[in-house]
């Protein structure tokens, strides 16, 4: 009996054209970033894909992944070879990182991002407008009892209930309306406050007849600017200043109530009249700007007597006597 020669089993070659590189790469991409279950669909496909592209390459000589090269001194070396198209596919796919800022320090991850815009768009930012300068001024009242986060979660509430902050229509609050705060249950804030709320925006209104605009008569203790502390560090950031008790006994003089110089100097900072973000905040450079003048017409201004002055040295005329400006 004749022997039965063995022959070799001949290689099946795919006859399958093959794929761009581009597109081998995507498929490799999208390999590496399946889910465990579907781990076995998925390696059928990509060693079709993997094979296309080895026979795609076969004539060149190089791979998806790598190639040799001969450097001018004859060793061979393994170069990375990233195909036409991965670069965009890779940039399309990864998520995008988010740009980080520095800020102050009492800004940290955990800070709700309402407490953290408020920062980066509202506080230390310069205010001309005498409704929003009340508003914020109302704002450092109610820090007494609860903190800036719990504020701003409020801020709704305390634009309904005080009319937007609008000076006339605060002042004309009456008790029933205070009281019904308490009635329905509302924690906004105690009734002292409440009520000096009321008093202080109807001081507001004289202030305007006097000088025009509750603007003027705030940003007159600045010189028209913000005051740059430029501190670096948290700890360096005080309570209350020198500038903020004169505000404050001028203000008190005037018959505004529950308003100490801490209370003050809350406000200078979330107005603008000082500014308290640390040197190292990307908003230090951007909150440093000089405040641009008030469009609207102003009234006479006169200008603001310091406390402790007489009341018989004070001028009754702007012609009588030389005019004197707060200590800056």
């Amino acid at each position: 009996m004749r022997k039965k020669s063995r022959e070799k089993p001949k290689k099946l070659v795919s006859k399958s054209p093959a794929k761009p590189a581009a597109e081998a790469a995507a498929t490799a991409f999208a390999r590496c970033n399946v889910s465990a279950d579907r781990s076995s669909d998925s390696s059928s496909s990509s060693s079709s894909a993997s094979s296309s592209s080895r026979g795609s390459n076969v004539k060149s000589g190089e791979s998806v992944g790598s190639r040799r090269i001969k450097n001018s001194n004859g060793v061979v070396k393994a170069a990375k070879v990233v195909p036409d198209g991965v670069e965009a596919l890779t940039l399309r796919l990864s998520p995008a990182v988010p740009l980080i800022v520095k800020r102050c320090d009492w800004i940290t991850p955990n800070s709700e991002q309402l407490y953290t815009s408020f920062h980066d768009e509202e506080w230390g930012v310069p205010v001309h407008d005498d409704t929003k300068l009340f508003e914020l001024l109302v704002f450092s009242q109610a820090l007494a009892e609860f903190s800036w986060p719990m504020i701003l979660s409020k801020r709704s509430i305390f634009r309904k209930f005080f009319n937007d902050f609008d000076p006339t229509s605060v002042a004309n609050i009456d008790d029933e309306r205070l009281l019904s705060m308490k009635l329905h249950g509302s924690t906004l804030l105690s009734e002292p406050k409440l009520r000096a709320i009321v008093d202080n925006a109807k001081q507001l209104l004289k202030i305007q007849q006097e000088f025009g605009s509750f603007r003027n008569y705030c940003w007159r203790f600045v010189n028209h600017k913000p005051i740059k502390s430029g501190f670096r560090y948290a700890r360096q950031v005080p309570a209350k200043t020198p500038k903020s008790e004169l505000i404050s006994k001028d203000l008190i003089q005037k018959g505004f109530r529950c308003l100490g110089p801490t209370v003050v100097y809350s406000f200078m900072q979330v107005a603008g009249l000082v500014n308290d973000h640390l040197i190292t905040c990307f908003r230090y450079n951007e909150c440093s700007h000089r405040p641009e003048k008030d469009p609207r017409p102003q009234l006479d201004e006169r200008e603001v007597v310091p406390p402790g002055v007489a009341a018989e040295e004070k001028c009754t005329s702007d012609n009588s006597c030389p005019q004197s400006k707060p200590s800056t």
